[in-house]
């Protein structure tokens, strides 16, 4: 399975509290997210405010990557959502 991930800006998605990113696997195009609990939680955004999330999702997006790397294998390519307790287990 190929994955990458383009550069692209993430999006903040306020009704689910997410930060949205793409991927492609296989050349397809699968949606990840991963929850402003989680930003907050693991890497360091100050609050739900967006530019906070998207700020610690930038300067953490090569872990959060790999996160989301790992699951898109484990789930065999389908969208993936990264809660906090991901990545708790995860350390």
């Amino acid at each position: 399975m190929k994955i990458h991930f383009p550069e692209e800006r993430p999006e903040y998605c306020a009704r689910d509290l997410v930060v949205a990113f793409p991927a492609e696997v296989d050349g397809e195009r699968v949606q990840c997210a991963i929850t402003a609990e989680a930003l907050e939680d693991h890497f360091g955004a100050a609050s739900l405010r967006e530019d906070d999330l998207i700020s610690a999702f930038n300067s953490n997006r090569h872990p959060i990557e790999h996160a989301a790397r790992q699951l898109l294998h484990e789930i065999g390519g389908k969208p993936v959502l990264m809660h906090s307790g991901y990545f708790r287990f995860c350390e």
